[in-house]
């Protein structure tokens, strides 16, 4: 049998990974020696990875590169016709429903860091229907709940009632919350929960470590590993990211990124994955991007991850600016959010609580559909009802 395009060098560092697993491959990956390739790659090597239809890593490092950067419109129509073929002209669109924003864990980029004096709120188990209801009537048949990680508050006896709670009137509900084992991510899908949306933040150990500094969330190899634990619950759809401009080299998270969907796709092949590329946004704390990714090289990342993961949804969130997200639909989107609230609350009322981060598209949901379909593209609400 030939050897996977993704296959990937054993590295010597030490990890606490379980073996078989997604993560064990992103602990295996040769990050150097493809971020030279980066460097390195001429037109000859974007040429190549353009004309192939199943590209590797090394391909996916070439299409990042300055010489791919001079031919970001082929990049672009690609990208096009890649989603177009694969997805139809569809954008998936969501919510995320903020559940509370206590936090023990010390994360220097957070707006819900610990030590960051702000206005926190834990939405009761009938305030998080009342806002599911309110997501509801303006179309959403897709919800993610998020919070911050606080194991007593947000326990998960709390997260299973929520999504209990609120599964007879929203067919789809994600979580991205603090990182659990395999039995409550199983308790989860018993409750009514499809999928987990897990941002490794950075993949970089050493960055991973100077920016978590108190808390459960410290432990890198517990994080990298939940998806797999997350799908072997039963989870239905999983979703990654790092956050750009935490580690100081884009360009290598995006290609660890990529090595760990590919390595998500081999081992979990019946859920279905997404992929985010968040931004930083101002957040409480003040924190600076370490190596800011400008909207140009952004658009570079999109065509080149949709060119490398041609079954992947990927999601464009309300972090981007109004125009910026417009311009970006085509180039390979398939997943939205919209009117989003990054506070606990704020659809069905407002609580007082200090948002997260600063969304930059402030349009409602309906206003955002509209853009969608005068795009030539249809907004889907739901693709997925529980029998």
């Amino acid at each position: 049998m030939s050897a996977s395009p993704f296959s990937v060098e054993l590295s010597s560092r030490p990890t606490e990974v379980p073996p078989n697993t997604a993560a064990a491959d992103v602990v295996a990956l040769d990050v150097a020696r493809l971020r030279a390739k980066v460097d390195t790659a001429g037109d000859a090597d974007v040429s190549r990875a353009l004309g192939r239809t199943r590209r590797s890593l090394d391909d996916f490092a070439a299409l990042l590169s300055d010489a791919a950067a001079a031919r970001l419109e082929e990049l672009a129509v690609a990208a096009h016709d890649t989603t177009v073929r694969r997805f139809g002209r569809t954008i998936h669109l969501f919510a995320p429903l903020y559940l509370s924003s206590e936090c023990v864990s010390t994360c220097t980029y957070c707006g819900f860091s610990a030590g960051n004096r702000i206005a926190r709120r834990t939405l009761t188990v009938d305030e998080v229907v009342t806002e599911a209801l309110a997501l509801r009537d303006r179309g959403f048949r897709h919800v993610l709940l998020v919070a911050g990680e606080h194991a007593r508050i947000v326990s998960k006896d709390y997260l299973v009632d929520c999504v209990r709670a609120i599964a007879p009137h929203v067919p789809s509900i994600s979580v991205e919350v603090q990182v659990w084992d395999e039995d409550t991510y199983r308790r989860l899908v018993d409750a009514g929960c499809d999928g987990v949306v897990v941002y490794q933040e950075t993949y970089d150990r050493d960055v991973y470590a100077s920016v978590h500094l108190k808390g459960k969330k410290r432990n890198y190899d517990w994080r990298l590993a939940a998806p797999d634990r997350a799908a072997a619950a039963g989870m239905r759809r999983l979703g990654i990211a790092a956050l750009l401009g935490l580690a100081p080299d884009w360009h290598s998270e995006a290609i660890t990124t990529v090595a760990h969907a590919h390595a998500l796709i081999r081992r979990w092949w019946r859920c279905e994955l997404t992929v985010s590329l968040p931004r930083l946004r101002p957040a409480a704390g003040d924190f600076r991007a370490a190596d800011p990714i400008d909207d140009r090289a952004f658009v570079q990342l999109l065509c080149a991850t949709r060119l490398a993961l041609p079954d992947v949804g990927i999601v464009l969130s309300t972090r981007e600016a109004p125009a910026f997200r417009d311009a970006l639909l085509p180039l390979g989107v398939t997943h939205a959010s919209a009117g989003s609230h990054t506070e606990p609350g704020g659809y069905a009322e407002e609580t007082g609580a200090t948002p997260q981060f600063e969304v930059a598209d402030t349009r409602s949901a309906a206003s955002f559909a509209e853009v969608v379909r005068a795009a030539g593209y249809d907004a889907v609400w739901k693709d997925w009802q529980r029998s």
